[in-house]
């Protein structure tokens, strides 16, 4: 399950969380404290994201009581292992939901589905029962209004990409490479992350469940991947900053950024440095493991931003002289 977010919050960061019934992981707004994941992935093998719509609203719940999805997701994290579970919780949880969104799960079982959700109802799509085995979902629904529709641009740029593969067999690379950093309309300069999540099959250990995610900027910072440990192992740099509340590699990467754009930025080298990534990661790794081979992952993105870092000195040195 892939997502390339958009929002105005770009500055992001990575959280490991202890829910009432299953631990995980999940992307939040840096300038958040406490309670909202906007994708994540738990020690059960549920994983969830959503996309904002505009389409399927039907009441005048007030703009102050919207929004929660973030809420609503660090929630379910929190309590669902399969998309059962979370029906169930959608079919307890108090209404209004303050919620209107696509929100897309998979499991550890198999399971792969969309949910339509509005503030009182839901409609699910069985990811199984299209055409080709998977879905496109951008900033609309199928059960809602048309006139109201938006993204439908970058859904049909995404269709004709994944219509250009074989989607039973792409993985991670492919996704980051071919959509999220494929140019206008669907990168924008308000494109602040990317993951993919990677299952596992039936009867595997849920635990090797892995969420491949770039924070910052989907051109200027490098895929890492992330595992749910049972306890707290995602990697210090993209974690909460001791200046501050970003993470470390998401504010290089926005610098990157505003030197040399969204729509380049720097990605033939942060392809070089992802072959490391990819020919050295297991899933199986323990905690240890892990930790030692994702500090070399991170010197070797350090190394190419200090490279970088001299024309972004001079750069800003011109601008300043011009100005």
């Amino acid at each position: 399950m892939y997502k390339h977010r958009d929002t105005g919050e770009v500055n992001n960061r990575m959280q490991w969380f202890q829910g009432p019934k299953y631990y995980f992981i999940a992307l939040v707004n840096s300038s958040a404290k406490e309670g909202e994941a906007w994708a994540g992935t738990n020690s059960a093998g549920f994983c969830i994201m959503n996309t904002a719509t505009y389409d399927l609203k039907d009441d005048d719940l007030p703009d102050d009581m919207m929004d929660q999805e973030g809420k609503f997701m660090y929630n379910a994290l929190g309590v669902c292992a399969d998309l059962d579970d979370f029906e169930h919780f959608l079919d307890t949880v108090p209404k209004p939901y303050g919620v209107e969104a696509n929100f897309g799960i998979i499991d550890s079982h198999g399971g792969a589905a969309y949910y339509e959700v509005n503030n009182h109802s839901y409609r699910r799509f069985d990811v199984a029962d299209e055409p080709g085995g998977y879905m496109v979902v951008t900033n609309f629904t199928r059960s809602g209004r048309e006139k109201d529709r938006k993204g439908v641009d970058r859904w049909e740029k995404c269709k004709d990409i994944c219509a250009g593969m074989d989607m039973s067999v792409v993985g991670h690379k492919e996704l980051f490479n071919n959509i999220s950093r494929s140019g206008k309309p669907i990168q924008r300069d308000i494109s602040s992350s990317a993951i993919v999540f990677e299952g596992v099959r039936q009867g595997e250990n849920p635990l090797r469940t892995v969420a491949w995610t770039i924070i910052g900027c989907p051109t200027t910072c490098i895929y890492i991947p992330l595992k749910v440990f049972t306890s707290d192992h995602i990697p210090a740099f993209m974690k909460e900053y001791k200046d501050g509340d970003n993470a470390q590699i998401c504010s290089q990467a926005l610098v990157i950024k505003g030197i040399y754009g969204f729509e380049r930025g720097c990605i033939p080298e942060c392809q070089e440095v992802e072959k490391y990534v990819d020919s050295k990661f297991k899933r199986w790794m323990n905690g240890p493991r892990y930790d030692k081979y994702i500090r070399k992952v991170y010197y070797k993105y350090k190394l190419m931003y200090s490279r970088k870092l001299p024309k972004v000195v001079h750069k800003l040195a011109d601008f300043e002289k011009n100005d």
